[in-house]
């Protein structure tokens, strides 16, 4: 199964951007701690590289990701010229507090206080963009759910008088390169529920989770993670949660959910989809013809 999720609205959310690119001095990306690879949006490094603007790439969720794997990213991207990357968590105010400071750092040429640094936020859909507007802002000024696209339109507002933010919708691209990223962001929220099968998403999350962390599925599920897959994992799930339907047959479906609600909510334990290394592995092994260029990598 191959997911693609590039609704209309993207699309005039991408031309936009490159439009207010040429008045911006930091780009702020925020990205999923999790897979913080597959959940950088390449249109958006394509974009800022243009108009050579330096990038304050927050890792965000980083309460939920595996620290160990988190510091591994963290000095993979701050090897990128033009990158600084930190890990936070949007929902701790003092994480928040250090963007400002950070991003005229970036671009010491708005510190004369002649001009307003001019910041944007950018990414993928359901990463913790409105959350981090509005900690910015100490007060509510964006949408925020936990289902993807809530925001689909761009706003300006300013954080004092010398910062300006502009917020713009998360914006996925027109072709996910790699299969596994598409089923990572699946799993992660990214990427509306029309667009995937919950079950084989499910699966495909399963097997990640059995080969990197099979004791923390364990200790969730009181299961051998040494005797099942991933399609396996969810019948265990079912039988283990009593997800039963009619004439006592498995709710796999059900199963699947909460799977994928174990891990989207930290339940299981903090994890990491993908490592520097494995990323830097699957991008070698694959094909040229069916992978685009790589975004900071």
């Amino acid at each position: 199964m191959t997911i693609q999720w590039f609704p209309g609205h993207m699309n005039a959310a991408r031309r936009k951007a490159a439009e207010r690119m040429a008045k911006v001095d930091v780009v702020i990306e925020v990205v999923d701690a999790r897979l913080p690879a597959a959940s950088t949006n390449p249109m958006i490094h394509a974009l800022r590289a243009h108009r050579q603007r330096p990038c304050l790439k927050l890792l965000n969720k980083a309460d939920l990701a595996d620290p160990s794997v988190t510091a591994a990213w963290l000095t993979h991207f701050n090897a990128v010229p033009g990158v600084r990357a930190i890990a936070i968590s949007c929902k701790k105010a003092g994480d928040v507090a250090r963007i400002p400071g950070l991003c005229k750092q970036l671009a010491p040429h708005r510190d004369d206080g002649t001009k307003p640094l001019r910041m944007m936020i950018m990414g993928i859909p359901n990463v913790g963009k409105s959350t981090l507007m509005n900690g910015l802002l100490k007060r509510k000024v964006a949408a925020v759910g936990d289902e993807p696209a809530v925001t689909k339109s761009q706003q300006r507002l300013d954080i004092s008088p010398t910062m300006h933010l502009i917020d713009t919708p998360g914006m996925l691209w027109p072709k996910i390169a790699y299969e596994s990223d598409g089923f990572m962001l699946a799993a992660s929220h990214a990427i509306g529920v029309n667009a995937v099968a919950e079950h084989e998403v499910a699966a495909a999350l399963g097997d990640i989770l059995l080969a990197r962390y099979p004791d923390l599925l364990a200790a969730r599920y009181k299961l051998d993670p040494a005797t099942v897959d991933g399609v396996g994992l969810i019948d265990a799930v079912a039988r283990r949660r009593g997800c039963i339907g009619k004439g006592g047959v498995l709710d796999l479906d059900k199963a699947a959910l909460i799977l994928l609600g174990d891990y989207r909510s930290g339940a299981l334990g903090p994890i990491s989809l993908e490592t520097p290394e494995g990323r830097q592995a699957m991008i070698e092994a694959a094909p040229p013809e069916e992978a685009t260029a790589e975004a900071d990598e």
